[in-house]
């Protein structure tokens, strides 16, 4: 997402970070490149799907991560639908709509669960933090709960928490109604 869109100025070294941060990820969704993706980072980076605790600490472990779990386990149909985008000094952060048909084994996601066919659509959010013009880190995180409800492996009606309306929220306010789990209050709950 170009920042200009959203009206905002860039310095060239913010320009330059949110540049280098599509190049990257260009190198995971697009040409699914291992070392371009690893070009993009500093030295000593690490990856950390918060959630689930997938990732990578050093150099060795992201790219194993990203050659074995990652960037190998995208489903084809994969769609990111950003929504929104931040620049600060050392630091961008994305949010974003990752949706996809749960067709093949998705350990960074989903670890241990194998394909369920189902479509999922998870609103995520995405620190990247940058030294010396690279990406250091990035710490990803998205509401396990709700790709949970959606893969058919927790039942919404038994814990307040929700599927894919948490996305479609995020993509429309008006389109999903607040507060529903609050209504539904403790005799919603077995």
């Amino acid at each position: 997402m170009d920042s200009r869109e959203q009206g905002t100025t860039l310095t060239p070294a913010q320009q330059a970070m949110a540049d280098l941060w599509d190049a990257h990820m260009r190198s995971e969704f697009e040409t699914h490149s291992v070392e371009d993706t690893l070009e993009t980072m500093v030295d000593d980076p690490h990856v950390n799907h918060v959630p689930v605790l997938t990732g990578g600490v050093g150099l060795e472990e992201v790219r194993t991560f990203y050659s074995d779990r990652f960037i190998t386990q995208q489903p084809p149909e994969s769609r990111i639908t950003p929504i929104s985008r931040t620049v600060g000094e050392d630091r961008v952060v994305d949010e974003l709509i990752f949706a996809f048909d749960h067709a093949i084994e998705m350990d960074w996601l989903l670890p241990g669960v194998p394909p369920t066919g189902k479509h999922i659509e998870v609103a995520m959010v995405v620190v990247i933090q940058f030294q010396e013009g690279k990406i250091a880190h990035e710490h990803i995180y998205w509401d396990q709960a709700s790709v949970l409800v959606q893969a058919g492996l927790i039942d919404p009606e038994l814990l307040p928490v929700s599927g894919v309306e948490s996305a479609k929220k995020i993509l429309d306010p008006s389109s999903v109604p607040s507060n529903q789990l609050i209504e539904r209050g403790p005799g919603g709950l077995s």
